[in-house]
């Protein structure tokens, strides 16, 4: 039996953040001002049928069809917002669900650390695929569940703070965001994004 796991719109993409994806995927690259739709589906083979659906119903992109051992995620974006949410009603009429019938999503973890120390800053720059990490910067890192959120998460921090926007992961058992600057920033930025989260319905994950 198919679940809707995760189902963030974003209305519009934030400049960097449209940056990072369009550095991090296979498909077609978003660019700033797009909106955006993730899906996040167990299994992850039902992946494929949703995507066809969206991709025949509007005239939109897909960034990322993407499988793992448990889940399968579906991005797709474009400059009109209304063919976005258009093609996320037929991936919804496809499942006979309704968008509150998604998971809701939960801040499973959110860390903040000040001052970071220059070994620790070259630890994550190894990995990092967005802004470097400046050493004595605070970094948040925070853990979402379902994954697929992060990207909604990471859009709503960099729309309400003037953060960097080092990684962000959004497939698997849990989204991670790491974003740094001033700990006033960085703080907001935190805020934001878990007020974000909290605001979308869903069922109890």
């Amino acid at each position: 039996m198919s679940e809707l796991r995760a189902y963030a719109f974003i209305d519009r993409m934030q400049p960097q953040y449209a940056a990072y994806v369009g550095a991090t995927v296979q498909g077609d690259v978003p660019v700033a001002g797009m909106a955006e739709l993730f899906v996040e589906m167990a299994p992850s083979n039902e992946i494929f049928p949703v995507a066809d659906a969206a991709l025949k119903a509007a005239s939109v992109r897909p960034a990322t069809q993407f499988i793992e051992r448990e889940f399968g995620l579906l991005e797709i974006h474009s400059f009109d917002t209304s063919a976005v949410q258009a093609a996320g009603a037929a991936i919804l009429a496809y499942l006979g669900v309704a968008e509150e019938d998604r998971l809701r999503p939960v801040v499973a973890s959110s860390q903040v650390i000040t001052n970071v120390d220059p070994y620790q800053a070259q630890l994550i720059n190894k990995f990092r695929k967005g802004s470097l990490l400046v050493p004595g910067k605070t970094l948040c890192v925070m853990e979402v569940y379902p994954a697929a959120y992060a990207g909604l998460a990471a859009n709503e921090a960099e729309k309400h703070a003037d953060i960097d926007i080092v990684y962000v992961a959004n497939a698997g058992r849990y989204g991670r965001l790491f974003v740094s600057g001033s700990e006033a920033d960085v703080l907001t930025a935190r805020d934001a994004a878990t007020a974000a989260l909290g605001a979308l319905a869903g069922r109890e994950p």
